[in-house]
């Protein structure tokens, strides 16, 4: 049976191809995903799939009750895009000006659709259930997947898997870790208040700009020389304002950065800190400050039992040419809240073409990936429920079978 199930998988290969190139050339940002989110209910309505929208926000839910008792296992897809203007040249390039799927949510979308319709076609052998959560806003904090978890999507659920095409990563390399394999994602912004004046007389001023421009290179040793070597940390300043005329020594100057830790007590530590050293470097200059610390998504965690079982599974599927530890990202991913309420993992599906030498990264202008990257997801991640929820029937139930 199990035969089948894989079979059917490949013959929604194109499927999955024409859903991803239709959402990829009508992408919505985050919390902005009104017409994706319709054309998702209307995918699981037209095949009579019980679905339930503005779950936590623009999130959906759908539901495949299996016709034999067992566990509930979820899978999840994101399916917003970024703000950045699409520059590849190809048939299915994003139509709308200034946004683009950069990060390969809408092959996460169009990976589990299909999946969910194979699930449903087979629902009469499957023991247990499958919750299929597509949510709204990973990208941009504080996120989808902790409002979809308050309205109730995980209620039930006894595992959860979920992974991201990774473009600069083969295609058919599956990547996993356990324990911590994103980091914390956090953002701060300061404002330094000094006093601004005729760029001819900078003794009669205090300047922000040359202020501003100490705190940055005072933040750097934070990690350098504050933090335990053996952690791993990122202080980043990404953003410095202070616009003003040539000859004015601007009032202000605002830094934005962010923060990327695995560990609470060195993520408590850098926000402090953060604040320790803009007051001095603002104490030296009798100058004022403002800080902000916004904590985003916390770490993603895997966990052991869970990723060992996502390893064996992934390693006897067809197109599943390598599966290997991966050293841990920087990166932030709100499924880390998923994993603080059920057990799971999160784990990395190569989708870089064998013909591409240099990929371009996520959340680049030309970002694209190889679509039979799609399938072996859909592979891996429909194993690894079926499995799971094989493994898991109900004893009475797993004797009649075995007879």
């Amino acid at each position: 049976m199990f035969s089948n199930f894989m079979k059917a998988l490949e013959q929604k290969y194109e499927q999955m191809v024409e859903i991803r190139r239709y959402l990829h050339q009508y992408p919505e940002l985050s919390f902005k995903e009104y017409q994706t989110a319709a054309y998702i209910r209307s995918f699981y309505e037209r095949r009579g799939i019980a679905v339930q929208a503005n779950v936590g926000g623009n999130g959906l839910v759908a539901v495949i009750e299996g016709k034999k008792p067992g566990k509930t296992v979820a899978l999840r897809a994101d399916f917003d895009a970024l703000p950045i203007q699409d520059e590849k040249d190809v048939p299915y390039k994003s139509t709308v000006p200034g946004v683009m799927h950069a990060c390969g949510h809408d092959g996460h979308t169009a990976t589990l659709l299909s999946l969910a319709e194979v699930f449903y076609d087979m629902r009469e052998h499957l023991h247990g259930n499958i919750v299929c959560i597509h949510q709204h806003a990973e990208e941009y904090a504080p996120g989808g997947a902790k409002e979809m978890i308050e309205a109730g999507c995980l209620e039930g659920v006894d595992a959860i898997f979920g992974t991201h095409l990774w473009a600069t990563v083969p295609t058919g390399v599956i990547q996993y870790r356990t324990g911590p394999i994103m980091a914390a994602a956090d953002r701060f912004e300061i404002t330094i208040k000094g006093s601004g004046g005729h760029g001819a007389q900078p003794h009669k001023t205090k300047d922000s700009i040359v202020i501003a421009s100490q705190l940055v290179m005072n933040l750097q040793q934070i990690v350098s020389r504050r933090v335990n070597p053996i952690d791993s940390a990122v202080v980043t300043v990404g953003s410095f304002v202070a616009e003003n005329a040539f000859n004015v020594i601007a009032d202000s100057a605002k830094l934005v950065g962010t923060v990327r830790t695995f560990n609470e007590e060195v993520r408590t530590q850098i926000e402090d800190e953060i604040e320790r050293v803009i007051k001095g470097t603002c104490l030296a200059a009798d100058a004022d400050y403002e800080y902000v610390y916004t904590r985003g998504y916390p770490p993603v965690v895997n966990h052991p039992e869970e990723t060992d079982f996502l390893i064996d599974t992934a390693k006897g599927i067809e197109g599943v040419i390598a599966v290997e530890e991966t050293e841990p990202h920087m990166g932030g991913e709100d499924f880390a809240y998923y994993l603080q309420h059920v057990k799971g993992t999160f784990f990395f599906t190569g989708a870089k073409a064998p013909e591409v030498t240099n990929a371009y990264p996520h959340h680049h202008p030309r970002f694209n990936f190889d679509e039979k990257a799609m399938l072996i997801a859909a592979k891996v991640l429909g194993t690894a429920a079926w499995t799971y929820l094989e493994k898991n029937q109900p004893i009475e139930e797993s004797v009649t079978t075995n007879n």
